[in-house]
This record gives structure tokens, C-alpha cells and sequence, in this order.
């Protein structure tokens, strides 16, 4: 297991608020092997990473604003993110130059064409079963670093995971739109790629994503209302038929009950109010 900060915005980078995070994954009986690794810590990784791409043709720049790319009629793909058309895509070098002296441009990678095999990523999630995704239809070229310079997490991630030796990467639902392009990269840039498994999500009672700005519960509330690591972690265990109801489990004693077959038999997010 490994501990790493995902902390590459800016606005994210606040010590406090990973050690409280670490802090609440200690309380649950969540601990790592290694770390914490922190990404703002690992720039010069990404940047040979996009470096190598770029010298492959294989990135292109991007001028875009968001306010264009929310105002195309452009469709969307199927987990709810903008599908790029590929506007800037056949710039000329005296374009993009012009373009350049007016604004700094984002980066973008070249997926091959819907028309390519090798555009086409197929992989079995560990709860969701086989899936398949042709990238130029569900999310056409995608973002490597932002006009900030900032990096965007698709890349991180998989610089991060083969750098890393991940050989697994568990998360929510909601992520995995981004297995197949980072299966792609991974691929692109020599790695062999982590297998993935997405689970449930908690959400409100109204099926909203639990959201600070919502003022939905967090885990100091949950921590207050259950008490103990064992009675919150017997909840969120019954709710996918590892536990019986009202059992409390602490998280060594679920080590020898997991099972991806019982997650993959209750792929419903979880409500939790």
C-alpha cells in the first residue's frame, strides 16, 4: 500500500488537510507501506514524461478557453466530461506561434483515430466486469497540462503508478471513465499499467455526491456519530454483505472476508445521510 498526496493544483497543496486525511485513515485501521509520496514533490518525473511524448508527435498545443469549450455543441462523453473536437488539433506552426505571443496554451495528447485499433482500450474492471472504449468517441484528445502549467492528473497518475510499481488501483465509480486513457498512456509511455477496480459511492439520501459545499457529512461527523472505527467500518461492510447488520469489524478482521465477487454483486452507491 501506498500513501500518495495527490496535491498537484495549487489550491490543493495544504499540508494540514492531508495530515488530517492520513489521520482519519489511521483512525479506520487504514495504513500504508510507503510515503507519503506528495506529487507537487515530483514535477520533474511528469515533465520528461510529457517531454518524451511530445518528441513522439504524439501532444499537441491547445488555445481553448473553458468558456469555448462549454459553449461548443460538441456531444459529451458517457461519464459526463467534455468530448474535444479537436479544434486546435491542425494548427499551423505559424498559428499556433501567433496564438502563443497572446496566451500561454494548454497541452493536449493525440488519440489515434476511431478508425485505429490501437485507439481502442479493452479491460476488465474488478467489480464492473469487461469494458471497452474507443478514446477518439468517449474522450477525444485530453488534457496533459494545463495553459497554468500545471499538470493534469491523467498523466501524474500514470507516471506516478509505473514509476511506483502500482500494480493495483482501487477507487470510486466515478473514475472509471479514466481507466481506458490512462490504460492508453501507461501503454504509450512504457508501462505496464495497474489493474483497476472501482467500487460504490457514498452519497447523500438525495443520490447527490457527498460535497463539502453541499455541507454534507465528513468524517469528523462520522466519527463523532459512530464512536468507533469498528461500528462505521460494520455499516460500509454490511452495505456490500460483508458484515451482518449492527456488526461491528474492525478492518484487520475484513482483510479474510473481502471478496471483488460481493462488491460486484452490489454496485448500488451506498446512501449514507
Amino acid at each position: 500500500m501506498v500513501m500518495r498526496v495527490e496535491d498537484l493544483d495549487p489550491r490543493a497543496q495544504n499540508p494540514e488537510a492531508a495530515r488530517l486525511l492520513m489521520e482519519d485513515l489511521s483512525w479506520l485501521g487504514l495504513d500504508w507501506d510507503e510515503g507519503p509520496y506528495w506529487q507537487s514533490e515530483r514535477q520533474e518525473l511528469y515533465r520528461e514524461a510529457l517531454h518524451s511524448l511530445e518528441e513522439r508527435g504524439l501532444t499537441y498545443p491547445c488555445f481553448c478557453t473553458r468558456a469555448e469549450l462549454h459553449a461548443a455543441t460538441a456531444p459529451h462523453a458517457s461519464d459526463g466530461t467534455y468530448l474535444y473536437q479537436g479544434t486546435c488539433r491542425g494548427l499551423s506552426a505559424s498559428e499556433v506561434a501567433a496564438r502563443a505571443a497572446i496566451r500561454p496554451p494548454a497541452t493536449r495528447v493525440r488519440v489515434p483515430e476511431a478508425s485505429d485499433a490501437a485507439g481502442t482500450v479493452s479491460f476488465v474492471d474488478l467489480a464492473y466486469g469487461p469494458q471497452r472504449e474507443v478514446l477518439a468517441e468517449e474522450c477525444g484528445d485530453f488534457l496533459l497540462r494545463r495553459s497554468d502549467g500545471v499538470v493534469a492528473y491523467q498523466l501524474a497518475v500514470v507516471v506516478d503508478d509505473g514509476e511506483m510499481g502500482v500494480t493495483q488501483v482501487v477507487r470510486g465509480r466515478d473514475l472509471l471513465g479514466s481507466a481506458a486513457r490512462q490504460t492508453w498512456l501507461a501503454h504509450e509511455l512504457g508501462y505496464a499499467g495497474p489493474t483497476f477496480g472501482h467500487v460504490p459511492l457514498l452519497v447523500a439520501p438525495d443520490g447527490r455526491r457527498l460535497s463539502k459545499r453541499e455541507r454534507d457529512l465528513d468524517m469528523g461527523v462520522l466519527r463523532e456519530r459512530y464512536g468507533r472505527p469498528e461500528a462505521l467500518l460494520g455499516m460500509l461492510a454490511c452495505s456490500v454483505g460483508m458484515a451482518e447488520p449492527g456488526e461491528e469489524i474492525g478492518a484487520d478482521a475484513l482483510v479474510s472476508r473481502f471478496s471483488w465477487e460481493l462488491i460486484a454483486s452490489h454496485t448500488d452507491d451506498i446512501v449514507i445521510g
